[in-house]
């Protein structure tokens, strides 16, 4: 598939099949998540792959009030096979930039006005999200909900140098209408309002 054509076909998919989704192109997913920019080169992500049955539910346990009467969209999203928790770490870049390299001498956060490593994993979800429409999968990018982030991370033994970004769902997109909230039914701001050149 030609680039332009992933860009354009990438979209939010909450509704899967239950066909398995091929290792190889997991893997290559998370492959190219490990291209994505990372200040410093700090590499301060890393991803937690869950892609059998029995722990993807663990993790809509973990999150979710009720897997056994899930309403429509959870019943959608638990189909998916494969669920990846990209995480950040914080730690790993305040310890790059104190590297003697970077010039600074010590670890204070208040030297990142934003915080990187969370752009930064953000970015390799990114790649994950393009892998799988590249290889006709359909995708999906959620919030870890705020008051389980404590929970996910006693189930998977989450390293506390790690903070999950958030959730990707992968796996063959079920038929569907579009979300609310999708272009399918929501248009979509005009370049003309988001782009400005020179001056706001």
């Amino acid at each position: 598939m030609e680039f332009q054509d992933v860009v354009r076909r990438r979209k939010m998919v909450r509704n899967y099949t239950t066909e398995p989704v091929d290792p190889a192109v997991v893997d290559l997913a998370l492959r190219n998540a490990t291209r994505a920019p990372n200040a410093g080169f700090s590499q301060g992500w890393a991803f937690l792959v869950l892609d059998t049955p029995e722990d993807t539910r663990r993790y809509w346990a973990a999150t979710a009030d009720d897997v056994e009467r899930p309403d429509a969209w959870l019943a959608g999203m638990m189909k998916a096979p494969v669920v990846i928790l990209p995480c950040s770490s914080k730690a790993a870049y305040l310890r790059r930039y104190a590297e003697p390299d970077k010039g600074w001498t010590d670890q204070d956060e208040a030297r990142w006005p934003k915080p990187f490593w969370d752009m930064d994993a953000a970015m390799a979800a990114l790649l994950i999200l393009q892998t799988a429409t590249d290889h006709g999968l359909g995708s999906c990018f959620i919030g870890v909900p705020t008051d389980r982030q404590d929970a996910v991370r006693a189930e998977f033994g989450i390293d506390p140098d790690y903070d999950p970004v958030g959730v990707v769902t992968l796996g063959h997109a079920a038929e569907t209408t579009g979300a609310a909230g999708s272009p399918a039914r929501r248009p979509r701001t005009p370049m003309a309002e988001l782009v400005h050149r020179g001056t706001w």
